[in-house]
């Protein structure tokens, strides 16, 4: 079901206008918009980082790795995932590895930014695209799984996320979060990259629960790589202004490549079953609770 914005009621996800007040999104370049005021200027990033990044991804080892670690998350503990939204989608390079996967399943991919959906309508031709606010999300008991893939740390209003992203869930529905993680590691790319924090596993534990999940999967990840990204990042010499979209993505072909096998070989050790204590990163699985649900009603 949609969740008018407006004055909260909800109605057919195949109508456009709320049955209610008549209200409806506006549309940004023939798309929903959700939030046409944030399109331009949303904050959280930066618009212009989005045509570097679409060259970066697809071949850097640490976005190819966590598209693979999602995708088998996914499998896991959403196997007969049907619709998926993903919010902050950027270019749309998970969601494409998620319409992959999942031939059959409806894909709707959002970012509060517009000029980020037509490099993700390129890759996805096939999804739908809407321009969103992830603290205002139109839609109640709508999504077998939402994902979230570094996005939860540039909102302030995390825990307004967290509360939203429940209500888009059916029932039973999984959410799939992947944050950085360590306050220790925070350095001039996270200011660059508009992070508003490092998350703690506790502190992302604590909130998903506060807002009624149940966790069913959390371990870290850029475990291996740990100790290099700690050297990286304490030896960065640059101002933030100076760092490019990539900052400490962009390195030689084969440091990339060699990379790229040591994050292979930790997320097998992840599908055994290990839980990583300590890396750069953390991946959530989630379940909304039923207990909190029957609380609601």
């Amino acid at each position: 079901m949609k969740r008018c914005l407006t004055c909260g009621a909800t109605y057919p996800s195949s109508e456009r206008a709320c049955n209610a007040c008549g209200a409806h999104p506006a549309t940004i370049d023939g798309l929903e918009a959700h939030a046409p005021d944030l399109s331009q200027d949303g904050g959280g990033f930066k618009a212009n980082y989005f045509p570097e990044l679409a060259v970066l991804e697809q071949a850097n080892f640490w976005f190819r790795a966590r598209n693979e670690l999602i995708a088998w998350a996914a499998k896991k503990y959403a196997p007969d995932l049907q619709s998926f939204l993903e919010i902050g989608c950027g270019t749309g390079y998970v969601l494409s590895r998620i319409a992959k996967d999942f031939p059959s399943a409806q894909i709707y991919g959002s970012e509060i930014f517009s000029a980020g959906l037509p490099f993700a309508m390129k890759r996805l031709p096939s999804a739908r695209f809407m321009q969103m606010d992830a603290r205002q999300i139109p839609f109640n008991d709508e999504f077998d799984a939402i994902g979230a893939f570094d996005v939860l740390e540039h909102i302030h209003e995390d825990l307004d996320v967290l509360a939203q992203t429940r209500l888009a869930l059916k029932a039973d529905g999984v959410l799939l979060l992947t944050v950085p993680q360590h306050r220790w590691l925070w350095s001039a790319a996270d200011v660059h990259a508009c992070h508003v924090r490092r998350y703690t596993a506790e502190e992302l534990h604590r909130k998903l629960k506060a807002t009624g999940f149940d966790i069913k999967l959390s371990t870290s990840f850029v475990s291996f790589l740990l100790p290099a990204m700690w050297a990286s990042r304490t030896r960065q010499a640059k101002a933030p202004e100076e760092l490019s979209a990539g900052a400490e993505l962009e390195i030689p072909d084969v440091l990339n490549q060699i990379f790229y096998q040591i994050m292979r070989l930790e997320s097998g050790f992840i599908r055994m079953g290990v839980k990583f204590p300590a890396g750069g990163s953390r991946l959530i699985v989630a379940q909304k609770s039923k207990q909190r649900a029957m609380q609601n009603r």
